[in-house]
């Protein structure tokens, strides 16, 4: 398909206000609207419905209903939905990158890699229909033994703010290929795309297939938790809301998958190419506005190159351009809002007291004609492992350096932590690399290329980075149930059981 033209932001028109979408319908919402704010302007884009308990409801009855038929769609018209799906994003890709731009105040350069990996998702999940969502049958005694996989039912589905499409894509994919229907809750703070898209997305699925009832978490989000029509649970977002996530789950004893919090190491070992690494490990902390669980935001440095490494890391670090957001040279926009800004910076001064040093950074930074923003620089602290700033998620660009000598050492204080969902290594010894990324408690390792994303690759990280994979067939697995048929040719003789 031929690259399309780029769309220039006051070219943009959003709908004056975004209601649920229902059984394929836009619905008014009882409790009227929620305004969606661009984070770097202040300006108000647009209304985002705010559902509660009736929407909800509606919304889980129209999947309920819609649940029989596309169950029994065959998986090769599954797989056509899927890919017409696809090309719908990828037609629309640039007016969508835009207003995610807008109304996330992420750079609007890393949209190209997102919505590549979007589209990719419903591709795959369209061909992995096809080929990996198989059963098997062989011959038993007196007959034949089949196994087959059956759908979920109707999920409930919740996603965050950071990287909207891609989460919606995470989400949808896997559990339509698979023949669920969905009732998808996004971010309340950033969905005004994945608003769009799923109106667009309504026209190529049967009505009540996949439902959209946007709102707070409080309110909707707790509502769709909690409704009994819900047969599986998926929820990416904080460890504290995941833990709830869960723990409903399990009193109602459905599947749930999680995708929760990190804090990644980043381990350099002395032979780097020291320039290089700094490079990588600088993209590594700072991409999404420094707002994303997979960050490697710890930097483990080995102790002969720690003093030029760190040098060099703030000299790059300080090149890094703060700007508008839809500006393509920009590489750091504004952070999502006024209280999750003032977070970070707190926690910069939690970091103070903790007798960390800050070597770089940790201030707001003003951006002529986004004076509303809060553009933070990337911050390079140096601290002990053991300190809140090294072990507690900042979702801000940031950054800590610690020094280490011994493998083991590092391998210790990389796992020391209550998260595992990725890690980097930057080695031109692959032995070391490799011996070191089996050792990490991490469920994504990336040696020498941070966000190293690849076809197939699960997602999903150990301990409290949550529970399950996406992104991979493992997801078709996460949102499927398995059946055994066993049919004997014929019944037992007469007197067999004597």
């Amino acid at each position: 398909m031929e690259t399309l033209a780029p769309i220039h932001p006051n070219t943009i028109e959003f709908a004056e206000k975004y209601g649920p979408i229902i059984n394929g319908e836009i619905v008014e919402p009882i409790n009227g609207y929620i305004d969606a704010v661009n984070p770097a302007t202040g300006k108000v884009l647009s209304k985002i419905g705010r559902c509660g308990k009736e929407e909800v409801n509606q919304a889980v009855q129209a999947a309920s209903t819609a649940l029989p038929a596309w169950s029994n769609t065959s998986i090769e018209e599954r797989s056509r939905l899927l890919n017409k799906i696809a090309d719908v994003l990828e037609e629309n890709q640039e007016r969508l990158k835009m207003m995610e731009c807008l109304d996330t105040g992420r750079p609007l350069h890393e949209f190209d890699p997102d919505y590549k990996l979007s589209i990719y998702q419903f591709r795959y999940f369209a061909s992995a229909i096809l080929t990996y969502y198989e059963g098997a049958s062989h011959p038993v005694q007196n007959g034949y033994l089949l196994t087959k996989k059956e759908p979920l039912g109707v999920c409930g589905q919740i996603i965050p703010w950071n990287v909207p499409m891609i989460m919606t894509a995470f989400k949808l994919a896997p559990a339509l290929a698979a023949g669920n229907t969905i009732v998808l809750k996004p971010a309340e703070d950033a969905c005004l795309s994945v608003m769009e898209f799923t109106k667009l997305v309504a026209d190529i699925l049967p009505k009540g297939v996949v439902n959209v009832v946007p709102g707070y978490g409080v309110e909707a989000g707790q509502a769709l938790i909690d409704h009994p029509g819900i047969d599986k649970l998926a929820f990416t977002g904080s460890v504290n809301v995941g833990r709830l996530v869960g723990k409903t789950a399990g009193e109602k004893i459905i599947p749930v998958t999680l995708e929760l919090g990190g804090k990644s190491p980043h381990i350099v070992f002395p032979d780097v190419d020291i320039d290089r690494a700094v490079e990588n490990a600088v993209f590594g902390f700072t991409t999404f506005n420094g707002q994303s669980c997979i960050l490697g935001t710890r930097i483990l440095i080995h102790d002969d190159i720690y003093e030029t490494f760190v040098e060099k890391l703030i000299e790059r670090a300080k090149q890094v351009k703060i700007g508008p957001p839809t500006d393509r040279s920009t590489r750091l926009g504004s952070i999502i809002s006024e209280k999750q800004a003032k977070r970070i910076l707190h926690y910069f001064e939690i970091a103070k007291k903790e007798g960390a040093k800050i070597l770089y950074g940790g201030n707001r930074v003003t951006v002529q004609g986004h004076e509303h923003g809060y553009f933070i620089e990337p911050t390079i602290i140096e601290a002990e492992p053991d300190m809140r700033i090294a072990q507690e998620e900042i979702f801000g660009p940031a950054a800590t350096v610690t020094r280490w000598n011994d493998v083991n050492e590092v391998i210790k204080i990389a796992n020391d932590v209550e998260y595992g969902l990725a890690a980097g290594i930057m080695t031109n010894n692959l032995e070391n690399a490799l011996q070191t990324a089996n050792k990490l408690e991490a469920g994504s390792v990336w040696i020498n290329s941070y966000f190293n994303f690849q076809s197939g690759a699960p997602f999903g990280g150990y301990k409290n980075s949550g529970v399950g994979r996406e992104y991979s067939k493992e997801a078709l697995d996460a949102y499927s149930q398995s059946k055994s048929i066993v049919a004997a040719y014929q019944l037992p003789p007469a007197g067999f059981f004597k």
